[in-house]
C-alpha cells in the first residue's frame, strides 16, 4: 500500500505521461490534483507571507493591499475567464488526441490576452489614486499606497499570462508543469518581499510598493519560464510561429467560452468589491481585520481550487474521449474529498481564530474584526467546496454560461443586498457581511449540485 502511494506521488510530482481517459478514476484524479493542490498551496503561502510583511508596516499599508487586491480581482477574473477557454478546448482536443488543434488554441489565446491586458493597464495606472478613494480608502491610505496600486495595474499583463499559460498546461493534463511555474514565481516573491519592502544594507526599502515590485518580478520570471516550455517543445502543446497568425474561427471559439467565463468571475469579483466597500465604511481597522481573515481563508481554499481544477481537466478530457459517465464519477469523488477536507479545517479556524489573526496584525480593533470574520467564515466553510467542484466541472465541459447565471443570482441578487442589510441596516458591520457570503455560498452549492445531477453539461459542444 505504502509503495503504491509513494509511486503515485512520484508520478504526480514528476508529471509522468498518463492517459486520464483510461484506468482507475481515483488515481487519475490524484495525479492531477496533487500538483494542482501544491500549486495553489504555494499561491496561498505567498499571499499570507505578503500579508505578514506588509502588516509590519502598519494599518494603512495592510488596508492598501486589501483594497487593491479587491480591485485586482477584476483583472484576475478576466485572466481566469480567458484561461477557461484554452483549458476547456485543449482538454477536449487532447481527449480527442488532436495536439495540433490544442497548440493552435494556445497561440490564439495568448495573442488575445496580450491585447486585453494592455487595455486594462493604462487606465488602471493613470487613475490609481481615484480608484483607491472610490473603494473607500482614506487620504492616508491613498498617499501611502497609490504607488503599490499603480505597479499592480501596470503589471496586470504578467498576472493574466500566468493564469492563461497555466490553464493551457492544466488542459493538457500537465499539472506538474503548472505547479513548478507557481512554485518558482512565488518562491522568488517570498525571497524578494522583505528585501524590497524593508531593504537590506545599502539597498533601500520601498515600503508597501516593494511588495508590488517583488510580486511583478517573481510572476514575470514565471511567465518567461512558461513561454520557454511552450516554445521549445517541452510540452505536449507546442506553439509555433504559425499559431500567432490570427485564426478567426479559433478566436471565435475562444471568445465564446471566455466571454462567459470572464463575466462569470467578474460577477463574483464585483460582489467582493461591493463587500469591501461596505467594510471600508467601518474604518481602516475593519478593512485590515477583514483582509487578514480573507487571506487566511484563501490559504486553505486554494488547495480546494486545485482539486476543482483537477476535476475540470478530468471532465474535459473524458468528454473529448466520449466518456461522460467516467467524467461524472470523477467529479463526485472529488466533491467528497473536498468536503471532508474543508469540514476538518473549519473546526481549526473557528476554535483558533484568535491565535491565527494575532500573527498578522498588532492593531487591537483590527484583531477583533478579524477574529469575528474568521469564525463566521468557518461556520459555512464546507459550502464553498460543495459549490466549487460542480461549477468547475461545468467550466471543464466548456459550459461557462451555467456558472455565470449561478453567480449572478447568488452574488448579485442575494449576497449584495443581504450584506448591506445585515451590515448597515441591522448594524452587524463586518460580521453581517460575512454572514451574507456564507448564505450565498450555501444557495449556490445547492443549485449547482442539482444542475450537475441533471447532466446537461455532458452534451455540451465547444
Amino acid at each position: 500500500m505504502l509503495g503504491r502511494i509513494l509511486t503515485t506521488l512520484r508520478q504526480a510530482l514528476n508529471g509522468d505521461a498518463y492517459d486520464f481517459t483510461r484506468g482507475d478514476i481515483r488515481k487519475a484524479i490524484v495525479l492531477l490534483a496533487i500538483p494542482m493542490m501544491l500549486e495553489m498551496a504555494m499561491e496561498s503561502v505567498f499571499a499570507l507571507v505578503d500579508t505578514f510583511f506588509v502588516g509590519r508596516i502598519g494599518v494603512e499599508a495592510l488596508t492598501t493591499i486589501g483594497l487593491t487586491e479587491v480591485m485586482m480581482t477584476l483583472i484576475y477574473s478576466v485572466g481566469i475567464g480567458l484561461s477557461l477557454a484554452p483549458m476547456a478546448l485543449i482538454a477536449r482536443f487532447i481527449g480527442e488526441k488532436n495536439t495540433a488543434l490544442a497548440s493552435r488554441a494556445a497561440g490564439q489565446a495568448i495573442a488575445l490576452t496580450l491585447v486585453i491586458s494592455l487595455l486594462m493597464a493604462v487606465p488602471g495606472y493613470i487613475y490609481a489614486a481615484d480608484l483607491l478613494r472610490l473603494m473607500g480608502g482614506s487620504e492616508a491610505v491613498v498617499e501611502k499606497g497609490v504607488g503599490y496600486t499603480r505597479i499592480m495595474f501596470a503589471g496586470n499583463g504578467i498576472i493574466m499570462l500566468l493564469f492563461l499559460l497555466n490553464g493551457i498546461f492544466r488542459g493538457a493534463g500537465e499539472a506538474a508543469t503548472a505547479m513548478r511555474v507557481l512554485w518558482i514565481a512565488n518562491g522568488i516573491n517570498i525571497v524578494l518581499d522583505p528585501l524590497f519592502i524593508f531593504g537590506l544594507g545599502p539597498i533601500p526599502g520601498f515600503g508597501v510598493e516593494g511588495a508590488a515590485i517583488a510580486t511583478t518580478i517573481g510572476r514575470g520570471l514565471g511567465v518567461v519560464y512558461q513561454l520557454y516550455i511552450l516554445f521549445t517543445g517541452r510540452s505536449i502543446v507546442r506553439i509555433a510561429t504559425s499559431h500567432w497568425r490570427i485564426d478567426m474561427g479559433m478566436q471565435l471559439r475562444i471568445v465564446r467560452i471566455a466571454a462567459n467565463g470572464a463575466f462569470q468571475y467578474l460577477i463574483g469579483s464585483a460582489s467582493w468589491i461591493f463587500l469591501a466597500r461596505v467594510v471600508a465604511s467601518f474604518g481602516d481597522s475593519a478593512v485590515a481585520g477583514y483582509t487578514v481573515a480573507i487571506r487566511l481563508i484563501l490559504f486553505t481554499l486554494l488547495p480546494a481550487w486545485g482539486l476543482s481544477n483537477a476535476a475540470a481537466t478530468f471532465v474535459g478530457q473524458n468528454l473529448g474521449a466520449k466518456q461522460p459517465g467516467r467524467a461524472e464519477r470523477g467529479v463526485w469523488w472529488t466533491l467528497g474529498i473536498t468536503s471532508v477536507y474543508l469540514a476538518i479545517l473549519s473546526f481549526g479556524y473557528y476554535f483558533f481564530a484568535g491565535s491565527l489573526v494575532q500573527g498578522f496584525t498588532e492593531d487591537a480593533v483590527a484583531f477583533g474584526y478579524g477574529v469575528e470574520a474568521l469564525q463566521v467564515f468557518a461556520i459555512g466553510y464546507v459550502f464553498f467546496g460543495l459549490g466549487l467542484i460542480p461549477v468547475q466541472a461545468f467550466n471543464g465541459a466548456g459550459d461557462t454560461l451555467t456558472p455565470t447565471l449561478l453567480n449572478f443570482v447568488c452574488f448579485w441578487l442575494l449576497e449584495i443586498p443581504l450584506s448591506y442589510y445585515l451590515a448597515v441596516n441591522l448594524g452587524h458591520e463586518v460580521e453581517g457581511v460575512i454572514w451574507a457570503v456564507v448564505v450565498a455560498e450555501l444557495v449556490l452549492a445547492l443549485i449547482a449540485i442539482i444542475l450537475f445531477r441533471r447532466g446537461h453539461w455532458k452534451t455540451k459542444v465547444i
